[in-house]
């Protein structure tokens, strides 16, 4: 089975901090540890030696000894920090905070070093702690799953109450936001689970993936009643279909099938085929939009309309359009 490319940009950092701690390690040696061949290993150093922080002068790059590189052996001699831990994002500290805290109530679990890890992730998580706080978890829930279900108890009760939620939602884009939201149903299309609301910040009905929501608590307040195009029903039931559509792209956006779970069904004349299932549509838009011209194709025809009509609109704003006077 081919390696993803999560796959291998994990075992390049994990490389980094294998080489950090050690003088001068052999190629092969190396190749036995991370179970890959001593070519492959080569060939991941030789992308290190490329690969660096921004400004990418020859001080900005990781840098290896080069006559011990030429006798086979891996000396490492600037890491460019890529040897630190990675700062956790705010919704894998929240997830990790709940675990620990479910796992601490349990019988016949070592609490010192529990409580020892959550103390340490307490202090480095800063405001996620809050987010953490505003999630409810059953007592002998250990997974990191638990996140998603925590969130869904407190939707679940806002709908039985009639109450609305603040959200701290992480979007496709990754960026964070913050949201007071009127719960309407909540749904699941056998992988993810949604909350359909009406959103006051866009005025107006949006879904959200409850494992994107970072925190969530009720603001004390009703919902507003009758609004025109919303019911309100607490009721889990299968959403609707999500959309299938065919991207034709160039090969170096492999990725887009590895990170949103679609399947490549062609490949060759410098192009790859996706399948992708997409649940909502202006997400669709945002993502070829952000590709570009990596984007050579795009089916069925309505999808492809949709974006091209978007595409024209923003090129309008800036004047480079068919309308807007440039070139």
């Amino acid at each position: 089975m081919a390696e993803t490319t999560i796959e291998r940009v994990n075992r390049l950092l994990a490389m980094v901090s294998y080489l950090a701690e050690r003088d001068a390690v052999g190629v092969a040696e190396v190749a036995r540890h991370f179970g890959v061949t001593e070519a492959q290993v080569l060939r991941d150093v030789e992308t290190l030696w490329m690969s660096g922080t921004p400004g990418y002068q020859a001080d900005d790059l990781i840098d290896f000894n080069g006559d011990a590189f030429d006798a086979n052996t891996i000396v490492l001699t600037n890491a460019r920090g890529m040897d630190r831990p990675l700062r956790l994002q705010p919704s894998e500290a929240v997830a990790l905070i709940v675990a620990l805290r479910a796992l601490a109530s349990l019988p016949g679990v070592e609490q010192t070093v529990v409580r020892s890890a959550l103390e340490k992730l307490t202090m480095a998580a800063g405001e996620a702690v809050v987010a953490a706080d505003a999630v409810s978890v059953a007592p002998g829930d250990t997974t990191v799953a638990d996140h998603v279900s925590g969130v869904l108890s407190v939707v679940r009760q806002a709908l039985r109450d009639g109450a609305r939620l603040h959200l701290t939602y992480a979007g496709a884009s990754d960026q964070t936001t913050e949201r007071d939201v009127d719960p309407l149903e909540i749904s699941s299309d056998g992988e993810h689970w949604y909350l359909r609301a009406w959103c006051l910040r866009a005025d107006d009905v949006r879904h959200f993936r409850l494992d994107r929501v970072v925190a969530v608590q009720p603001t004390g307040e009703p919902v507003a009643p009758g609004r025109p195009g919303t019911r309100t029903a607490d009721s889990v039931r299968p959403s609707a279909r999500p959309h299938s559509v065919r991207l034709e792209l160039t090969p170096r956006s492999r990725w887009v099938a590895e990170r949103f779970g679609g399947e490549v069904v062609a490949e060759g004349d410098g192009r790859i085929t996706v399948m992708l299932a997409v649940a909502d549509p202006a997400w669709l838009d945002r993502l070829v939009l952000d590709l570009g011209p990596d984007v050579l194709a795009l089916d069925p025809p309505e999808h492809a309309a949709r974006v091209a009509a978007r595409a024209r609109a923003a090129l309008a704003l800036y004047g480079t359009g068919p309308d807007g006077g440039g070139s």
